[in-house]
């Protein structure tokens, strides 16, 4: 078993020639915008997990994928001359689909956002013309009966709003900050 410290530096010393290899070294048409997100290497350093991402949709994605099959013994072969260790792991490749979920969620907070804003301005949700584009996967959470009615007479409630922001302010005053409490130290006064 590997120090922690040993498998971060040498995580990152794989990322690195990798990430230079698939650059400027592999010469492959597939060779699309492949970038190399993480890499995560076994405790006992005999396997390393690379994961990357594509720019552009599917048929990137296969043809890097593809690429990266035919050049993964290069590309191995590479990273061993730069590491110090008696055996090189074995570089797997799997596609990292965080940046695909971080967009989706991204557009998702944007939509809301806008849907806020239109409220805030108008008193009213949006038309149906104008929901009509969200996707399923973020359509938004069914409103009860009571806060239905509440937006239909286009009254918004602001007071609640600003005895909670007073309450939590009130309660982080209480506790001395955020530094008291949390430190385990007492404070002095």
């Amino acid at each position: 078993m590997a120090n922690p410290r040993t498998i971060a530096k040498l995580e990152a010393r794989i990322h690195e020639r990798a990430a230079h290899a698939l650059e400027f070294e592999v010469r492959d048409p597939r060779n699309v915008l492949v970038t190399i997100t993480k890499v995560e290497l076994s405790k006992d350093l005999s396997r390393a997990k690379v994961f990357y991402s594509v720019l552009g949709g599917k048929s990137e994605r296969s043809k890097a994928e593809h690429m990266l099959a035919s050049a993964g013994g290069f590309i191995q072969r590479q990273v061993a001359r730069v590491l110090e260790t008696r055996k090189v792991p074995h570089l797997t490749w799997e596609f990292d689909e965080s940046i695909e979920q971080a967009h989706k969620l991204d557009s998702a907070i944007k939509k809301a956002l806008e849907r806020d804003r239109i409220i805030h301005e108008t008193g009213k949700p949006p038309a149906e013309e104008e929901q009509g584009n969200w996707d399923a996967e973020s359509e938004p959470l069914a409103e009860s009966e009571d806060d239905a009615d509440d937006s239909e007479e286009g009254e918004v409630d602001e007071g609640e709003a600003d005895e909670y922001d007073a309450e939590e302010d009130d309660a982080t005053e209480e506790d001395g900050g955020s530094a008291g409490p949390a430190s385990g130290r007492p404070q002095r006064g």
